[in-house]
């Protein structure tokens, strides 16, 4: 059989990454939170396990910026590329830039966030993202039996707010049907001092029969400042007729769920 070399990166902010059966890393959690005030540190662990059953991989750490698009995908740019970037702040230990775990080895990293005593910015929040690249490319195979080189890069989010960074508010700034594609325009907009995470819950009721149909909740994630545009297709069991729909999001706080309706017909 003739043997093919590719080489893979993977850029991921899940707490497991890997290429096929034999090759892996473990990096949880996928992502850290830290509070601290100005002039004030903060110290986390990422715990980083090498799954592999047979290879010795050799790791090295190394920070970037991300932030957000209009849709909630991640953007990644280097290092203090961005006003939000605190990878200046960051440190780790010189024995953990680079190491190597065995197989079935893990190995805890310290992540320690010091704020500067004064902030130019004047944000409360900042983010920096923490890479584990595997250095090593090694021999796997592929789903096909092809033989293959697999490297994997992992991307641990780390987020960082002031003591005073507290407010959460989304506010649904419009929510229109696209009849063409079926589906709601929802755009929405974190007006917070703080990130806000959570769900959009969607509920269909039938106004000619009564039926009501609730749809899966759709999850997001937001940074202050964020537009966020979000499509909601409907079912593709849904029969026709006049409907009101009514979407709500949920952001962790009983008491200011955001909500809004929508009347429309389905034909």
């Amino acid at each position: 059989m003739k043997k093919l070399f590719f080489f893979f990166l993977y850029i991921t902010c899940s707490c497991f990454s890997s290429g096929y059966a034999q090759t892996g890393v473990s990096v949880s959690p996928p992502r850290l939170y830290f509070e601290s005030d100005l002039g004030n540190s903060n110290t986390q662990k990422v715990t980083v396990t090498n799954v592999s059953t047979k290879n010795s991989l050799d790791f090295a750490v190394s920070l970037g910026d991300w932030e957000y698009d209009s849709k909630g995908e991640n953007m990644m740019y280097p290092a203090n590329n961005l006003p939000t970037s605190c990878t200046s702040w960051i440190t780790i230990k010189k024995e953990d830039n680079y190491f190597t775990l065995a197989p079935g080895a893990r190995r805890d990293i310290d992540i320690t966030i010091t704020v500067p005593d004064n902030l130019s910015d004047k944000l409360p929040v900042h983010t920096a993202v923490l890479y584990v690249s595997q250095m090593n490319p090694v021999d796997d195979v592929d789903s096909k039996g092809a033989n293959i080189k697999v490297s994997i890069r992992s991307g641990i989010k780390l987020f960082h707010k002031l003591p005073s960074a507290k407010n959460k508010k989304l506010e649904i700034q419009n929510l229109t049907y696209d009849k063409s594609k079926e589906a709601f325009n929802l755009l929405f907009e974190n007006e917070g001092n703080v990130w806000a995470d959570g769900k959009v819950f969607t509920d269909l009721v039938n106004t000619q029969n009564g039926t009501k149909v609730s749809m899966d909740p759709v999850i997001f994630y937001t940074m202050p400042g964020n537009k966020r545009e979000m499509n909601i297709a409907l079912p593709s069991t849904l029969e026709k007729g006049k409907y009101t729909a009514s979407v709500m999001i949920d952001y962790g706080d009983s008491d200011n769920l955001e909500m809004g309706e929508l009347n429309f017909t389905y034909e």
